[in-house]
């Protein structure tokens, strides 16, 4: 990730007419100035009245910097942005949501971040508490007694300071939460009474190294003593790499630790790259489901290592059904600590052996300490399945690949958005920010803001930023391009583009097929076409330059020609791929069916 200082590089933050008032006078000031002790570099918002107060802070007393606001054109979109940002920077960032209303519009995009346990630190704002305070109408709507129950289920803490003295502990002891594993979004709500209010008293600024995230806890040694052995022992083990943490030395553990053990790898795209797709290792393509391949390796195994896997219960069961698992299972993550039970994104409980109750990565340090010698032989895996060439002329994800990489060549790309039918094997990754992982939701609409706040945490450290979206997920995030236009981050969006919400389709033609009705009818409803909507018209509407639709192969190498050129003068550009969506048809029907 680039400096702070370095990702302005190619723009200026709007101009603050000085002299700027540099006391602490109003409560409001309180956060302001906190935010630029915890050292947050950038906030997020869509501007609302209930925090005015805040704003005015913003401008005024910090002169838009230290943190610089980021104007978004819908809060969905600056809560997706930090989201994007925190999976890059691995820390959180800032987002001020305009009261009730605010708040539910940004809810969509936490549920994803809270899915993808992801830091970020969001100030809420609600009208006067005090109802003396309130003006008639709009304050008495825009003002809740428990604004953060909106969002309680999927924080993992939040907070409603009655003071600005109280503001401060809660600012430092949210930043601490979220940021300390497992991370998750919190919530702390300003009321706009004590924010508009002159401050009383004296304030005590803590000292924010006193109050950092504390280090993940290390794991049980007897424990990795239990495991090291049973690993050493196995003779057909397998790694499956969840969540960790997306630094190259972390990478190199847990590279090191499969060599040693010998053992198959398994990836999961949800989590994004964690080990290279690539090693002699690596059991075929990253996964999001059971496909053949992996699920000849785990059935063959006698010892699976879990570290940080997303729905180990569900892969197990994939791999044996409904009957005991036959291998040894050691699993390590902290996850267990966010479960509440509104949600269900506990999984099904799965069978381990050893559990550590701390993330992947401080096991994975202790284990190859544990296992000292050389490294085992690659182990050997079922050969992967040949790509099956595209039928008639239309273009498919593999041509946008194979387009991308010729004219992209060895500079390093992160894609923080990966379409389903990427073709890994062309494309493989390689660093811990090659891919960035999904959504964590399943939120349709988040691809953009995840995009623009990649790009954001990437400016200026030499890596070029693409994500491959669908056109469902574009058109309803669409105005998050707007915010890439106006700070110039340079991005690249390719839509692919089979007019249709298609995954849908093929739900409705496997319960049609099921009910033994007309299979042909998938698409009533789901189509968007007739018209089809015109996204690199709507992403130019942005102030984004964008071509499209794109149909042929020749038109495709010139899109990406001058998207590359874009790119590279800092600026974010769209190409509208426009795809056939019966390529790869039977695999998706099949995984319609089995209810993916």
């Amino acid at each position: 990730m680039a400096e702070d200082g370095g990702a302005r590089d190619n723009w200026k933050a709007e101009p603050v007419e000085g002299p700027l008032d540099e006391g602490i006078g109003w409560g409001s000031d309180v956060p302001a100035a906190m935010l630029r002790r915890l050292g947050v570099p950038y906030i997020a918002l869509t501007p609302g009245a209930s925090y005015r107060g805040f704003h005015d802070s913003l401008v005024n007393h910090l002169g838009n910097d230290r943190p610089e606001m980021l104007l978004c054109l819908h809060e969905e979109h600056a809560v997706a942005i930090a989201h994007g940002y925190a999976k890059v920077a691995g820390t959180a960032m800032t987002v001020a949501l305009h009261s009730n209303v605010g708040l539910l519009h940004g809810s969509m995009a936490m549920f994803n971040a809270w899915g993808d346990r992801a830091p970020m630190l969001i100030l809420g704002a609600t009208g006067p508490v005090d109802a003396a305070q309130r003006r008639p109408w709009i304050d008495w709507l825009h003002t809740t007694l428990d604004q953060g129950a909106l969002t309680r289920h999927f924080t993992k803490w939040d907070d409603q300071p009655g003071s600005p003295q109280a503001c401060i502990e809660a600012m430092a002891r949210g930043w601490k939460l979220t940021n300390a594993s497992p991370a998750a979004p919190v919530y702390i709500n300003l009321d706009a009474g004590w924010q508009e209010a002159p401050v009383e008293g004296d304030l005590t600024w803590p000292d924010a190294a006193r109050h950092a995230p504390p280090a993940p806890p290390r794991p049980d040694p007897d424990l990795i003593e239990k495991a090291a052995h049973l690993l050493d022992g196995a003779t057909h083990p397998v790694i499956l790499f969840g969540r960790g943490l997306r630094t190259e030395e972390a990478m190199a553990a847990r590279v090191a630790l499969a060599e040693r053990t010998g053992a198959a790898m398994l990836s999961d795209l949800k989590a994004g790259t964690m080990v290279p797709g690539d090693h002699p290792n690596h059991a075929g393509p990253p996964i999001n489901k059971l496909n053949p391949m992996a699920a000849e390796v785990l059935t063959r195994t006698d010892v699976i290592l879990s570290l940080g896997w997303i729905d180990l219960g569900g892969i197990l069961k994939q791999a044996f059904g409904d009957g005991p698992v036959p291998a040894k299972v050691i699993h390590a993550g902290d996850d267990s600590h966010l479960h509440r039970g509104w949600g269900q994104e506990h999984f099904g409980l799965p069978p381990v052996d050893i559990e550590f109750l701390c993330p992947a990565d401080p096991v994975v340090a202790d284990l190859l300490a544990a296992l000292p010698g050389p490294a085992k032989p690659a182990p050997a895996l079922p050969p992967a399945p040949a790509p099956k060439p595209a039928a008639g002329d239309a273009l498919t994800m593999r041509d946008v690949a194979a387009a991308l990489k010729a004219e992209l060549g060895d500079t390093p790309v992160t894609f923080p958005a990966l379409s389903r039918s990427w073709p890994h094997d062309l494309w493989p990754q390689r660093s811990p920010l090659d891919f960035l992982g999904k959504d964590g939701g399943g939120g349709i609409g988040s691809g953009p803001g995840l995009a623009v706040g990649a790009a954001l945490a990437l400016k200026g450290s030499g890596r070029h930023v693409v994500a491959t979206l669908g056109d469902g997920d574009t058109l309803m995030g669409i105005t998050a391009l707007w915010t890439a236009a106006k700070y110039r981050l340079p991005l690249l969006i390719v839509v692919g583009n089979n007019r249709s919400y298609f995954n849908d389709e093929l739900h409705q033609e496997a319960v049609a097929r099921r009910r033994g009705r007309n299979e042909a009818n998938a698409w009533v409803g789901q189509r968007l076409d007739d018209p089809a909507p015109d996204i690199a018209m709507l992403a130019r509407g942005q102030g984004v330059d964008a071509t499209g639709p794109i149909k042929t192969q020749a038109g495709l190498g010139a899109a990406v020609r001058e998207a590359a050129a874009t790119l590279r003068d800092g600026r974010p550009y769209l190409i509208d791929v426009w795809i056939d969506p019966r390529q790869g048809r039977e695999q998706a029907v099949r995984r319609a069916t089995k209810g993916g």
